[in-house]
């Protein structure tokens, strides 16, 4: 059969199966976001502290139907950076199938899985602690400014011969500073701006989730179609003769190839290593920077974020580099 031929068949198939992931993974996208949902998404909220843990184990779930969630709820800030990190590092999407259907990787790929997730909790929460040193070093600056703002408006308040008080906080949603008066019943974002619900959140979920389907879903086909041109033109043969022996540059080009938003690169990386062309650990580092169509996901939802999304792209690279490079030093084949 013809290369380019072959190359779409397996595009419109491999696309073809991740249209009811996608769907499902956007319908539970929407029921979060809905105004019926609202206490689900305060519980999601107030449990944020455990959020590593769970998004460690979820990302071991085969394919990338729950990197795909958690990138839509961090856009709309209802995980944390951590959680998202620790989805993503877990991710394996397709690898954990194709390992399971040869008996003798299973040992490996247990092994695989435990310095995924303890790799994805560590990470996950020294993310978070970061942001949280930063976020209170900002706090104490802004109470600082809050107290400074609130004297000289008193001192206004007794020239004027008022007695009214009122104290700055910051909003939750807007992240910008209204005053607060003690007669005024709390919000419970704890301030006194209302968030419109509206705004957010669409008025069919069903229909929603069906047109962000669509848009990914093209990215996802696409993405698919020039993997599998490069592999049916040039096949693991030629690969094996450019790809150099050494693991550091393998744990880089790996990396890279996990990088990639689409399953096809987790089923790359292990027939790659089943094949005995790359080693455990440039394995092991891909598939920590293999999110699937999360990075798609995350790109769409969180477009206003752009320069945010490069960042963390990037990170998840370093990371995966990191964690690859450790794995270098346990003595498996």
């Amino acid at each position: 059969m013809n290369p380019f031929l072959m190359s779409l068949l397996d595009a419109l198939k491999d696309t073809a199966i991740v249209i009811p992931i996608l769907y499902l993974a956007y319908l539970l996208v929407g029921y979060f976001s809905h105004h019926s949902s609202e206490r689900f998404s305060k519980i999601l909220h107030h449990t944020k502290k455990a959020g590593p843990l769970v998004g460690a184990f979820l990302g071991c779930v085969p394919q990338c139907g729950f990197s795909s969630v958690i990138s839509s709820l961090y856009s709309k800030r209802v995980v944390t950076l951590g959680t998202l990190f620790a989805v993503f590092i877990a991710t394996s999407d397709e690898a954990l199938p194709i390992m399971l259907g040869q008996p003798a990787a299973i040992p490996k790929l247990l092994l695989m899985l435990a310095i995924k997730v303890v790799a994805a909790i560590v990470i996950g929460y020294a993310v978070d602690l970061v942001l949280q040193l930063f976020s209170l070093r900002a706090n104490k600056k802004q109470k600082v400014q809050s107290q400074d703002g609130q004297a000289l408006q008193e001192e206004q308040s007794a020239d004027d011969g008022q007695t009214e008080e009122s104290t700055q906080v910051v909003c939750q949603h807007c992240n910008q500073h209204h005053a607060h008066h003690p007669d005024e019943e709390e919000y419970a974002s704890g301030c006194g701006h209302k968030h419109v619900h509206s705004d957010c959140c669409a008025k069919n979920i069903f229909l929603d989730a069906l047109k962000h389907t669509a848009i990914i879903v093209a990215y996802v086909f696409v993405a698919t179609l020039v993997i599998n041109l490069f592999i049916n033109y040039f096949g693991l043969d030629a690969i094996k003769n450019i790809l150099p022996s050494n693991v550091y540059i393998q744990l880089l080009i790996a990396c890279l190839v996990g990088l990639i938003p689409n399953c096809a690169a987790s089923i790359f990386l292990v027939e790659l290593y089943m094949s005995g062309v790359i080693m455990f650990a440039p394995m092991v580092a891909g598939l920590c920077a293999s999110a699937g169509v999360g990075f798609i996901v995350l790109f769409t939802a969180n477009k206003k974020h752009f320069w945010q999304n490069i960042m963390i792209v990037a990170l998840t690279y370093g990371f995966a580099f990191v964690v690859g490079l450790i794995t270098s030093f346990i003595p498996i084949a």
